[in-house]
C-alpha cells in the first residue's frame, strides 16, 4: 500500500493542489454548496425592512462567504436631487432604502421625488415629483423610502391597483400607481392627503417646514399607518405627535392615537403633573413602525415630549412618550407599552424600528420585540404583554441641579444583554495622538459636568455619552432566525449640552464653544446649547477607538457574540490612511442566508460585507459618496443574480461626501457558474474562473 501510495505520490499531490486552488478559486466549502432556498422565482425586498417585521433578513445566499469577494458593480444611477450647499439649498442627506415589488425597484429621493428602475439594468421606468420646496431649511431633510398596497382583489387593468404610498417632509401622504406613476385619483384630494391637519395643539399651528414626515408608512391590510418627524426643541408647546391610519384606497382617516394622553380617563394621564399633558407636544413616532399582521398588532417607538432637554414644565414620567407601544392595528386601540425612559431630558428617544424576533428561552420559543436605543441599550419584550423577557432594573442615576427641572430618580436598565455601548467616561479615559492632545482632552472632559449616563444637562454644561445620535440610530438590527442573534451598529462618541438662563441667551450670544449649535426652547425659563462631538483641537474624538463598531448578540443568552470596528478613516484624515479606528454611524446592517452581513453606515465611502458567524470583514466596495442608508439585496427570476443595492448620498450634517447615486453590486455571471459547477466542470473552467473572463 505505502508502495502504490509513493507511486502515484505527484499525482496525489496534484489532487490535494488542485483542490486547493478550487477551494481559493471558487470558494468550495459546505455553505457554498448550500441550495439557493428561496429559488422559484423573484426574491424581492418588499418592505423597508424587508418584512413587515422589520428583520431586515433575507434567505437569499447565492452571494455567500465563499464567493463575496467577487462582488462587482453591475450599475449605477443618479437621482440628480442633491445639494452640497453651495446653490444655497441644505446639505443633503440620502437615507433611502429601496423596495422591489413584482420586478421594479422604488425608492425616494431626499426631496420625496420617487423613482422606478428596472432592477437589472438601473435603466429608469418613471418617475413623480411631489414638489418639495428644496431651499427651505428643515429641523430634518430626510426620505428614507416608500411602501407598497395592493389590493386584495385587484381588478385586472384597473389603475391604483398596486400603489406606492409616500409621505413627504412637507406633510403629505401620496398614493402612486406602482405601474405608471402616476397620483391615483381616488385617493385623498388628487392622490393627496394633508398630514398638517388635526396637529396643532391649542392656537399652535402647525409648521409644515418643520412637521412632516421622514421614514416610509406602514401598511396593514387597507390601512396605511404613520407617524411623524416634528423639529426638536422649538417650544415647549409643539405640533402633536399622533400616529394616524388611512384608508389606502380612499385616504380617509380611520384612527388616531395620541402618545400624549390628554383625557383624565387615561391611566397614564397621572404620570404628567399638573395636567401638563394637555400643553405639551411631540412623543412623536419618527422611525418606522412595525406590524405583526397575523396578531394584529402594530408597534411605535415614540419619542421625546417637547422640548427635549428640559422638562420642568411636565414634572412626572411622562408615559406614553419614549415607549414602545403596541396599538391594534384594526382600531388604533392601545394593547400595551413599555416606557425605555422616564421624562426623557436627553433626547433619548426610540430611533428604530422595533424588529419582531422569536427568542428561544427555557426550552420554549418566546415572540418578542427588540428594541435598540440611543443609549446603547436592546430590549427584548414579550411581543404579547410588553415583559420583558430578561430582567430590567429600575437603577439611581444623576439627579439635575438646575432650577426647576425635577428629574425622574431612576431609569430602566437591561441585565442582558448589558450595555452595548460604554456609559461613562473620566480624564483618565481621555485619548489623544500626543500627550499634548491627550492633555486637552483630559481639560475638556473636566470642563464639565460628567456623572455618568443619564447625567442631566447643566448650566455650565454637560457631557452625554453616549452622545446625541446614540448608540444606535434609526438603522435598527438585522436578525439572523437560525442563530437568534441580532446585529447592530452603535456609535461611540460623546457630545456636550447645557441650558442658557432666558436672559442671557436674549441679551446675546452667550460664552459658548464654538461649533455649539442653539435651540430656543420657547416658552421655558432656558434655551439649548449643544456641541455634537467632544472633540480635541486636532479635530478627533476625544475618547479612543473604536469610534463605532458592528456587534452580534445572541437573544438567548443575551451574550455578545463579536463586536468589531466599523469603518475606517480613509475619507476623513487629511491623506487616504484606512486605519480601523472606526467611525460615528448613521445607516443598519441587513444579513442574508449566505452567512453575510452587508452594512455601509460608516464615514468612509464604502460598503461591506462581514461574516455573520466570526465579525471578519470578508469584502468592501468602493463607493461615490458616503452611504449613510441601509443596504437591501434580491434576485431576479430562478436563475437571476443576485444584487445588493445601496443609496451612496452622503450626510450634510455628518460631514460625509455628498452625491446621488444608486449603486448596485453582483457576483459576475462567470464566477457564480465556476460557484455553482460541480467538481468536475470546475476544474475545467479553472483559468477562465480565476481571471475572471
Amino acid at each position: 500500500m505505502r508502495r502504490t501510495l509513493y507511486r502515484y505520490r505527484y499525482l496525489i499531490l496534484g489532487v490535494v493542489l488542485a483542490a486547493i486552488v478550487g477551494q481559493i478559486a471558487f470558494g468550495y466549502s459546505t455553505a457554498s454548496s448550500q441550495v439557493d432556498v428561496s429559488r422559484g422565482g423573484v426574491a424581492g425586498w418588499p418592505q423597508y425592512g424587508r418584512d413587515q417585521e422589520g428583520t431586515r433578513y433575507t434567505p437569499l445566499n447565492q452571494i455567500n462567504r465563499d464567493n463575496v469577494a467577487y462582488l462587482r458593480k453591475a450599475w449605477e444611477y443618479h437621482t440628480g436631487d442633491f445639494s452640497d450647499g453651495s446653490d444655497g439649498r441644505p446639505e443633503t442627506t440620502f437615507q433611502a432604502t429601496p423596495i422591489l415589488v413584482d420586478g421594479v425597484l422604488y425608492l425616494a429621493t431626499v426631496y420625496g421625488r420617487v423613482i422606478a428602475l428596472n432592477p437589472e439594468t438601473g435603466a429608469e421606468l418613471w418617475t413623480y415629483d411631489p414638489g418639495v420646496d428644496a431651499t427651505v431649511e428643515r429641523g430634518e431633510f430626510a426620505n428614507r423610502g416608500v411602501s407598497y398596497w395592493r389590493a386584495a382583489d385587484p381588478v385586472q387593468g384597473r389603475a391604483c391597483e398596486r400603489r406606492i404610498l409616500v409621505a413627504t417632509v412637507d406633510a403629505r401622504l401620496i398614493a402612486l400607481d406602482a405601474g405608471r406613476g402616476t397620483p391615483c385619483p381616488d385617493f385623498g384630494q388628487a392622490g393627496q392627503v394633508d398630514l398638517s391637519r388635526g396637529v396643532d395643539l391649542g392656537t399652535y399651528q402647525a409648521d409644515t417646514q418643520e412637521y412632516g414626515v421622514t421614514s416610509p408608512p406602514a401598511v396593514i391590510g387597507d390601512l396605511v399607518v404613520l407617524g411623524s418627524a416634528i423639529g426638536d426643541n422649538r417650544a415647549a408647546t409643539l405640533e402633536r405627535g399622533v400616529v394616524r391610519a388611512f384608508d389606502a384606497r380612499t385616504g380617509a382617516l380611520r384612527w388616531l392615537w395620541d402618545p400624549i394622553p390628554r383625557e383624565p380617563t387615561d391611566p397614564a394621564f397621572r404620570t404628567w403633573a399638573d395636567g401638563s399633558a394637555r400643553h405639551t407636544g411631540a412623543a412623536n413616532v419618527w422611525a418606522q413602525l412595525s406590524v405583526d399582521a397575523a396578531r394584529d398588532l402594530v408597534f411605535v417607538p415614540t419619542s421625546s415630549p417637547s422640548p427635549d432637554y428640559y422638562g420642568g414644565q411636565r414634572a412626572g414620567s411622562n408615559a406614553y412618550a419614549d415607549s414602545v407601544v403596541a396599538l391594534r392595528g384594526s382600531s388604533g386601540k392601545l394593547v400595551w407599552h413599555y416606557q425605555i425612559v422616564h421624562h426623557n431630558i436627553w433626547d433619548y428617544d426610540l430611533p428604530a424600528q422595533p424588529s419582531l424576533i422569536t427568542v428561544r428561552k427555557d426550552d420554549r420559543d418566546i415572540p418578542a420585540v427588540a428594541q435598540a436605543t440611543k443609549m446603547g441599550f436592546l430590549f427584548l419584550l414579550h411581543r404579547e404583554t410588553g415583559e420583558p423577557i430578561f430582567p430590567v432594573e429600575e437603577r439611581p442615576v444623576p439627579r439635575s441641579d438646575v432650577a426647576g427641572e425635577q428629574s425622574w430618580p431612576t431609569q430602566p436598565f437591561p441585565t442582558r444583554p448589558r450595555p452595548l455601548a460604554p456609559t461613562t467616561l473620566s480624564s483618565e479615559d481621555a485619548w489623544g495622538l500626543s500627550p499634548w492632545d491627550r492633555g486637552q482632552c483630559q481639560n475638556l472632559i473636566k470642563r464639565y459636568r460628567n456623572d455618568g449616563i443619564f447625567t442631566p444637562s447643566s448650566l455650565a454644561g454637560t457631557i452625554q455619552y453616549p452622545g446625541i445620535t446614540g448608540g444606535t440610530n434609526w438603522g435598527s438590527v438585522a436578525v439572523a432566525p437560525r442563530r437568534g442573534w441580532v446585529v447592530l451598529n452603535l456609535s461611540r462618541l460623546p457630545s456636550v449640552t447645557g441650558l442658557i438662563p432666558r436672559a442671557r441667551l436674549e441679551a446675546g450670544r452667550p460664552d459658548l464653544p464654538d461649533d455649539a449649535t442653539i435651540s430656543q426652547m420657547r416658552g421655558t425659563p432656558y434655551g439649548l446649547f449643544r456641541v455634537p462631538a467632544l472633540l480635541s483641537p486636532l479635530g478627533l474624538p476625544c475618547t479612543k477607538p473604536p469610534w463605532g463598531t458592528l456587534l452580534a448578540v445572541d437573544t438567548a443568552s443575551g451574550e455578545v457574540k463579536w463586536q468589531v470596528p466599523l469603518g475606517t478613516v480613509r475619507d476623513l484624515a487629511p491623506v487616504p490612511v484606512p486605519i480601523r479606528w472606526g467611525t460615528p454611524n448613521l445607516g443598519g446592517p441587513i444579513v442574508t442566508g449566505g452567512g453575510l452581513v452587508f452594512i455601509a453606515a460608516a464615514m468612509d465611502n464604502y460598503l461591506r460585507a462581514f461574516d455573520l458567524e466570526t465579525g471578519k470583514e470578508l469584502w468592501k466596495g468602493r463607493l461615490p459618496a458616503g452611504a449613510q442608508a441601509t443596504p437591501m439585496t434580491y434576485r431576479l427570476g430562478e436563475d437571476g443574480r443576485q444584487f445588493v443595492v445601496i443609496a451612496a448620498g452622503g450626510h450634510g450634517r455628518l460631514g460625509t461626501d455628498i452625491g446621488d447615486s444608486v449603486v448596485a453590486f453582483a457576483v459576475p455571471s462567470v464566477a457564480r457558474t465556476c460557484w455553482r459547477s460541480p467538481w468536475p466542470r470546475r476544474f475545467a473552467l479553472l483559468g477562465c474562473c480565476w481571471s475572471s473572463c
